[in-house]
């Protein structure tokens, strides 16, 4: 989980940066804000096509993840 808590890490940085709330990234990327928490906190393990949503809503390369 260290590698998945890392990228969770690395989702918060950026969407505080760009001064979204959790609920406005969640609404962007389509998946639900339960889900982005979980990511956030390393607690569930995101698909690459979650994490594709994800970095397109946070507009960056999903090659920063990692």
């Amino acid at each position: 989980m260290e590698i998945l808590g890392n990228i969770g890490e690395k989702i918060k940085k950026k969407r505080i940066e760009k001064n979204l709330k959790q609920n406005e990234l969640a609404k962007l990327a389509k998946i639900s804000n339960t889900f982005l928490s979980d990511i956030e906190i390393g607690r569930s393990s995101p698909a690459i096509k979650t994490l594709e949503k994800i970095a397109k809503a946070l507009d960056m390369d999903i090659k920063e993840f990692f």
